[in-house]
């Protein structure tokens, strides 16, 4: 299965546009961004996991009786808690996990908009000479 064949004369893109350090420098910066934004969405979704993982347990935690010693993990270590303090300590590890995702999300959504800008500003320069969609 070759998918290859001949470019037709008005498919080829020898138009000749010349590239300027400035072009340059937000192709660099494009793909910067494009970098930064796999990288965040990797994080958002093993904080996504994490925090379901979280939610389940907090389920769990409910369910065990309120004299109960539940091990508990903190670090790489599993500590004996008493039930309530386990369940404020669960509290606080929703609450930081949900705060690092509001934070995550916040920065992908400025890497969109910076990377958006840049491909009006390539295309409109280099028109299809040029590939920034994945």
């Amino acid at each position: 299965m070759n998918n290859m064949r001949m470019l037709a004369e008005e498919e080829e893109n020898d138009d000749g546009t010349e590239v300027t350090w400035e072009d340059q420098q937000r192709i660099n910066t494009f793909s910067k961004l494009n970098t930064r934004l796999r990288s965040i969405e990797e994080r958002l979704e093993e904080l996504k996991q994490e925090k379901e993982a979280l939610d389940d347990l907090s389920t769990e935690l409910e369910l065990t009786d309120e004299d109960d010693s539940v091990l508990y993990k903190i670090g790489e270590s599993f500590l004996h808690l008493p039930q309530p303090r386990a369940m404020k300590r669960l509290e606080k590890d929703q609450a930081v996990i949900s705060a690092q995702v509001l934070d995550l999300s916040a920065g992908a959504e400025q890497c969109e908009k910076e990377m958006k800008e840049l491909k009006v500003t390539l295309y409109a320069r280099f028109g299809r000479a040029i590939n920034l969609d994945e």
